[in-house]
């Protein structure tokens, strides 16, 4: 009779330097180096498909992630906030490398038939992902040199020098952007997405980068990747304020919500702005509402790969 394999579940708390895991349970943590040879090393004395969590923490959970993926192990990737909660709700007090790989560990066990498990994403994906990060930024660099010295004439020269150099820093980015779009062989979407009353190249090229992610099931789905969707907190007759999660890239949101004021002037969209104004929506509520409806747009023109109608968007609104 085959022997059963026990389920090997592992929690990782990341840093710059060293990972700490926990994957024992009588709570003992393995310190290794967060290098390629040192992490390749201990993954592969792992069982195989090894159950493993880990804290997103910007770039330095990266290498453990891809490592841990390509030698078959399931990879589940954390949200710090719901981990913070989840740390208040057990109680933990303290908040150290060790006690957050155990932490980790007990969320993985606990919930594991919850999550789903971390895939990467294409290249292109995380090429044009890093670039239009890299380009918010700039574009929030520019702003903040503006603003400070527009009120000092005594430096107005020398910041309109550094604006030009950061408009032409940006324009490179924006070139680039489109170069890994065509090479991705997005370009249609990128195209047809211009079509849209708002959506400008930029936000044109996010939402067809977000779209690319993964095969989302359909556009709420996309909404909520993009943080656009609203949090529900009600209790008994009580009704709690709705807000938005803000889960997804927040340059992601900032573009679309650019693109729904500008939509909102349009004739195909003023209607429906009015019409959520009507409702007794403030300004910024009823943006927000524009934008989501412009990522489900979108999603139906790049998941049908149809063409954008305005005459048919007028009737809908």
């Amino acid at each position: 009779m085959a022997t059963q394999t026990q389920a090997v579940f592992i929690g990782i708390d990341v840093s710059k330097a060293e990972l700490a895991i926990s994957g024992c349970s009588d709570g003992r943590i393995e310190a290794v180096a967060n290098t390629k040879t040192a992490v390749r090393r201990w993954l592969r004395s792992l069982p195989p498909g090894a159950a493993i969590a880990v804290e997103a923490t910007g770039i330095y959970h990266r290498l453990v992630v891809d490592e841990a993926h390509g030698l078959g192990h399931r990879v589940y990737l954390l949200d710090g906030y719901k981990l913070n909660r989840y740390r208040d709700a057990v109680g933990q007090r303290a908040k150290t490398d060790p006690t957050d790989a155990r932490l980790i560990r007990r969320y993985l066990i606990n919930e594991h038939s919850n999550l789903v498990p971390w895939t990467p994403p294409p290249a292109a994906y995380t090429r044009l992902y890093q670039l239009l990060s890299r380009r918010a930024v700039l574009v929030q660099a520019r702003d903040a040199v503006r603003q400070s010295c527009e009120d000092l004439p005594v430096l107005k020269a020398s910041a309109g020098a550094m604006l030009r150099s950061q408009a032409r820093f940006i324009a490179l980015i924006d070139k680039q952007i489109v170069v890994e779009i065509n090479k991705a062989g997005w370009s249609a979407d990128y195209r047809r997405l211009q079509a849209i009353e708002g959506i400008g190249p930029m936000i044109a090229a996010a939402l067809v980068t977000a779209f690319h992610r993964g095969a989302f099931k359909s556009p709420d789905a996309l909404v909520a990747f993009l943080g656009l969707d609203v949090r529900v907190r009600d209790s008994g007759k009580h009704s709690g304020k709705r807000k938005l999660t803000k889960k997804g890239p927040a340059e992601y949101r900032r573009l679309l919500y650019m693109a729904a004021m500008t939509a909102s002037r349009s004739a195909s969209w003023k209607p429906y702005y009015q019409h959520q104004l009507a409702r007794g929506k403030t300004p910024t509520e009823a943006f927000v509402i524009l934008a989501r409806k412009l990522t489900r747009v979108a999603y139906a023109l790049m998941a049908k790969q149809t063409e954008y109608r305005p005459a048919a968007n007028r009737q809908a609104a």
